[in-house]
């Protein structure tokens, strides 16, 4: 049962009671510390107020230890995810309301100005949103991938801008510490977000796109003292966050054991070592402020090493396997608004001079949008629950998601936007939000980590999973599909990357083996087909996939390997949707049952592949899919997997 405490109690709970320490005071003077796991910080005692000492602290007792752990299953329960998005969303308001200081009106305004609107922050702080972003280990609600994407739609809907600039790279940059940092670094990052402060993180830079192992942070040894140099332009939040995580240049041997990992305290840095450099601007999410760091000779103790000393990579890759899938899961909902406008511009305006209801060209253009969510919510459930489930692949599910939802969100939008004609360019009024998801998309899927690493990270484990998972497939993991299903809580040290076997893929045969036994049904006649293209299509990937066995792990990353990837992304997409609908056959969600809207997926996921030839004269599922589109757009509901209920819009 859903717990009554609102978010803003479950934070005032959780919250430290003074200002935190920083895990090592980062000046000249500072000798390293021979214990990092228990530094001597300023002031005495850390944020939460327990006094700090050299002695191992005693363990837990029975009592604490089993009272931790009913918080952790509470926290983890479906009811309380459901709860703490019901009240966010309430909390926001109806954003079409122009009188609504957190609606669509105020975040227009705000980004004519180069800003996210100031009552928006002012709220979120209220509720506390950024203990999400916290391991309920540390006194946060952090337990499970895929809940902490449904947490953060509510903001995403209204405006990216405000998502990743309050706190996404907080996620991004707490993953490092929750992952390999030591206990009294993850206390002091814990109670810097919980105190309401930011952490930010340096993975890219201008000069080099995404990769970002061509850093311009070098750690080299001066005399006895270890120092950080150089320069990085593009880094989110670095002249508002108290909190660095630096992936830096260690050493000049080549390799991936060159970089290192630093958690910094900004404000303990020494006056003149580091300094802001000139906000960067932007066509996309102006409201972030992309701002830079310079560093000159600043000393940095041994206690700020996150992990082991050349292992920045190896982490980075762990993380990813994480923030790769869970980011694009938010950014899902500002596709949802970009749908939500069109549609509402369309019943009001018409399209073409004809009305939405003799327009079926207008008609299929949103339900294929609709589904394309579908598509995308899909994938990145799956993605996000493997990241819960510390399944080998995860890594490759999340790189799989990073690369193929920008994609799809943005086709969508691209094909909505010609609903709205010259409207598009229309920055106020009713319809001026959907020219601002245009513009906030492409960089909000950029993130820290493009579709070129994305794929390059895929890569390399084709020809494994050819050998060792598709040719003989193992069984499908039920529960990465069941939307409402209890979940284990997500272990960042168990963040995996190497890929032993694909339940993703084998739910391809699977689904094509239950629908040879299941009598004939709506759709019957044109998804025996599709799926059976499917299974064809990942005979062949097989096949071509084992040819690279002999190719050097160099030789991977090159358009044939790439167009493979790009292949396989798509396969995983529809086993998804597959894995998806199978699994709510006795659930209470009548649409998702459905086939329609399978239909539909895997048609646009066919079309994409270039597979056919596909049944002719059966029957098309396009109007029972706008059917549920125009349902969610009057009660409202969300459009994504769980229709959940949203403010009156």
């Amino acid at each position: 049962m859903a717990s009554a405490t609102t978010l803003a109690q479950q934070d005032q709970a959780a919250a430290p009671a003074a200002p935190p320490a920083p895990p090592a005071p980062c000046v000249p003077s500072a000798t390293p510390s021979a214990t990092p796991s228990a530094p001597a910080p300023a002031g005495g005692a850390s944020a939460a107020g327990h006094a700090q000492s050299t002695t191992t602290p005693a363990p837990q007792t029975a009592a604490a230890q089993a009272a931790a752990a009913r918080e952790a299953s509470q926290a983890v329960s479906e009811a309380a995810v459901q709860q703490r998005v019901a009240e966010l969303e309430a909390r926001l308001g109806d954003p079409w309301d122009t009188a609504n200081p957190l609606g669509h009106a105020a975040i227009l305004a705000a980004d004519a100005r180069g800003q996210v609107p100031a009552p928006a922050e002012a709220l979120l702080d209220e509720v506390g949103l950024n203990a999400e972003f916290v391991p309920a280990a540390l006194g946060g609600r952090l337990v499970r991938a895929d809940a902490l994407a449904r947490v953060l739609r509510p903001v995403f809907r209204r405006d990216q801008a405000l998502g990743v600039g309050y706190g996404v790279f907080s996620v991004l940059a707490g993953a490092s510490v929750w992952t390999a940092g030591s206990p009294a670094q993850q206390r002091w990052a814990a109670d810097l977000l919980l105190g309401g402060g930011r952490l930010a993180v340096s993975y890219r830079e201008l000069a080099h796109g995404n990769a970002f192992l061509r850093d311009e942070f070098r750690l080299s040894r001066h005399d006895t003292t270890t120092v950080l140099n150089g320069t990085k332009r593009v880094i989110i939040n670095a002249d508002r966050a108290q909190g660095l995580v630096v992936v830096c240049r260690s050493s000049d041997e080549p390799g991936s054991q060159a970089h290192s990992t630093l958690l910094l305290d900004r404000a303990a840095l020494p006056a003149g070592r580091v300094r802001d450099l000139e906000p960067y601007p932007l066509v996309g999410m102006r409201g972030c402020r992309m701002t830079g760091l310079a560093f000159t000779d600043c000393p940095i103790p041994e206690a700020a090493l996150v992990g082991e000393a050349g292992g920045g990579v190896h982490l980075a890759l762990r993380t990813f396997a994480f923030t790769r899938s869970v980011l694009p899961a938010m950014v899902l909902a500002g596709g949802d608004t970009a749908l939500r406008t069109a549609l509402r511009f369309a019943q009001q305006h018409g399209v073409g001079s004809r009305p939405l209801a003799r327009n079926p060209q207008a008609r299929r253009t949103l339900a294929g949008a609709f589904t394309d969510l579908l598509i995308c919510d899909s994938l990145s459930l799956a993605a996000t629950r493997a990241a819960n489930r510390a399944l080998g692949i995860t890594g490759v599910y999340a790189a799989a998601t990073k690369y193929l939802l920008p994609i799809l969100l943005n086709d969508a939008v691209h094909e909505l936007s010609v609903l709205l004609g010259s409207s598009i360019y229309v920055r106020d009024g009713e319809f001026g939000i959907f020219q601002k998801h245009v513009r906030d998309l492409p960089v909000t899927s950029l993130g820290h980590a493009g579709a070129a690493a994305a794929l390059s990270t895929i890569s390399p484990q084709l020809p494994a999973l050819a050998r060792r998972s598709w040719s003989a497939p193992a069984g499908a993991d039920h529960d990465l599909f069941r939307l409402r299903a209890h979940q284990p809580a997500l272990d960042f040290t168990r963040l995996a990357t190497f890929a032993d076997r694909d339940p993703l893929c084998a739910e391809l045969p699977a689904a094509a083996d239950h629908l040879q036994h299941t009598p004939d049904t709506a759709f019957a006649a044109v998804l025996r087909p599709l799926v059976a293209h499917l299974v064809a299509e990942l005979r062949r990937l097989r096949a071509a996939c084992a040819t690279l066995a002999l190719l050097s792990r160099d030789c991977l990353a090159n358009p044939q390997t790439y167009a493979l990837a790009d292949r396989y992304t798509l396969l995983l997409a529809a086993a998804a949707c597959l894995g998806v609908w199978r699994h709510q056959q006795h659930g209470p969600d009548r649409f998702l049952a459905h086939p329609a809207w399978l239909v539909n997926a895997l048609l646009r996921i066919c079309t994409r592949l270039g597979i056919g030839p596909l049944p002719t004269g059966a029957p098309a599922p396009e109007d029972e899919v706008f059917t549920e589109l125009l349902r969610r757009h009057d009660e409202p509901t969300s459009f994504d997997l769980y229709d959940s209920p949203l403010a009156a819009g």
